[in-house]
């Protein structure tokens, strides 16, 4: 099994400052570039634009203006002209390439100079027939043939383009610049504001961790990432304390049973050391002998008894081993009736049986000893005097056996209390009273067979019912009452 990842506690404000300027100046720069090839191609195109327009225009006047004229014509805007005529002859005007690449630009799209506007092309002239752009980063060159059959060559300078990007350049650098500042203002800001509920978290947090245990973040919106982390610190927070109230609760618990389960050996073993004190000290002989051994006798008995339902008690906690096999619930009850009339010969033990036979999946001995602990309870809180009526009746998909005596009942309150450990009613702890380890004990026992063992409400006396599943729905209920048992 790997070890768990520590977790990565670098500062989130710092993280996100950084990665939204890292895009921003990363946004920058993509646009600088766009801005740069962007305009570098149009500048260029109107360079590109004006030599067609020149060709276009010098198309037009060929055979009305001789050539010489109208390379001068040409040159006076700053181009270099090259006319080859169709008998092999030459015209030269304006600037050399070479001269046009070292010497200073002008406006990057070029322009009439001199005052001398262009020739335009008069109407129904003659266009270019063919032409060829060519040229590198300092010059742009076209060359056209003309309707007689010469080849001009017009040639502009295009060193004012890549002045005019250097300047752009600097106005973009200088912007994105200006740009990252406000942008990092912008998002120390915004990311302030956005990571406060976090400090809330930790201050939340540091105050239960002092003790404010009812402290809670409650996000009033629960469905934004925020509110998310804060709902469930809530349901945690709320589940760690619910854990810590029941672990309190339980240590509680656990001291009182400790406390009365001491009290109650106690008892029987004060009796036992005074009766064998006397045996071993005193010269005693006849009934009073016989009277203290027989003493001695009963609180052995009764602190066997104690410790084995102290025992039975944590076998239950830990999980009984049962011996299930199919069993008429029917027989369980007759023969716990017949075994109370015996025991109890005053009491007055009426069945109430159905014809058919009640097939169950049960640990026949435990579910035994559940009604008989049921009987027994009630046969104490009657005297043994009272009538006590067992009875099997099915509820939904369950059967229920029912013991109902005519004690003097239990009020509301105390129908839930009486299950807990070593919990008696009648508070005078007296050698005929039970330890108060009954009840739980045969709620535990039921619980193990996927039932229950609930006190009911009833006009007079007490009325309890072992609750157990059918065999046709014992898996369902199993699933349903694992956590329970």
């Amino acid at each position: 099994m790997s070890a768990p990842r520590p977790l990565r506690s670098g500062s989130l404000r710092r993280r996100t400052i950084v990665s939204v300027l890292a895009v921003v100046a990363l946004l920058l720069v993509v646009l600088a570039v766009i801005v740069d090839i962007a305009l570098g191609a149009r500048l260029r195109g109107q360079i590109e634009d004006r030599l067609r327009d020149r060709a276009a225009a010098t198309a037009s006047l060929v055979g009305i203006v001789d050539a010489t004229d109208l390379a001068d014509r040409l040159s006076a805007q700053g181009l270099a002209v090259r006319i080859d005529g169709a008998e092999g002859d030459s015209v030269v005007a304006g600037p050399s390439p070479d001269q046009l690449r070292s010497a200073p630009a002008g406006p990057a799209g070029g322009g009439p100079r001199g005052g001398e506007a262009p020739p335009t092309p008069s109407p129904g002239a003659v266009t270019v027939t063919a032409s060829d752009l060519t040229g590198d980063a300092d010059l742009v060159t076209l060359r056209s043939t003309l309707s007689d059959g010469s080849t001009l060559t017009l040639t502009a300078s295009a060193a004012g383009i890549g002045e005019t990007l250097a300047q752009v350049r600097w106005i973009m650098a200088i912007a994105s610049v200006v740009v990252l500042v406000l942008a990092a203002g912008a998002v120390i800001l915004v990311v302030r504001a956005t990571l406060r509920p976090l400090d809330d978290v930790s201050e939340v947090a540091r105050a239960i961790g002092g003790g404010e245990r009812d402290r809670r973040l409650r996000p009033t919106h629960p469905e934004t990432e925020i509110g998310r982390v804060a709902s469930a610190l809530d349901d945690m927070l709320d589940d760690v304390v619910g854990a810590e109230v029941a672990a309190r609760a339980a240590e509680e618990r656990l001291r009182a049973f400790l406390s009365d389960a001491a009290h109650e050996l106690r008892t029987p073993v004060a009796g036992i050391r005074a009766a064998a004190d006397t045996l071993v000290r005193a010269d005693l002989d006849g009934p009073e002998r016989e009277m203290l051994a027989g003493h001695v006798v009963r609180e052995a008995t009764r602190a066997s008894r104690l410790v084995d339902d102290l025992l039975l008690m944590a076998r239950v906690d830990r999980g009984l081993e049962l011996s299930v096999a199919m069993t008429d619930l029917r027989e369980v009850v007759a023969a716990e009736a017949d075994r109370a009339r015996l025991v109890h010969p005053a009491m007055t033990v009426r069945t109430e049986l159905p014809d058919a036979a009640v097939p169950v999946a049960i640990d026949r001995d435990r579910i035994a000893q559940v009604l008989s602990n049921l009987v027994e309870n009630a046969a104490r809180v009657t005297d043994g005097r009272g009538r006590v009526e067992l009875g099997i009746r099915y509820e939904g998909d369950d059967v229920e056996v029912h013991v109902q005596d005519d004690g003097p009942g239990i009020v509301v309150a105390d129908r839930e209390r009486i299950f807990d450990r070593l919990v008696r009613l009648d508070e005078a702890r007296t050698t005929a009273g039970g330890v108060g380890l009954g009840l739980p004990i045969a709620r535990g026992i039921a619980r193990a067979h996927c039932g229950d063992v609930l006190c009911l409400p009833a006009e007079a006396g007490a009325s309890f019912a072992l609750r157990l599943p059918l065999p046709a729905t014992r898996p369902a209920q199993r699933a349903g009452r694992a956590g329970a048992a």
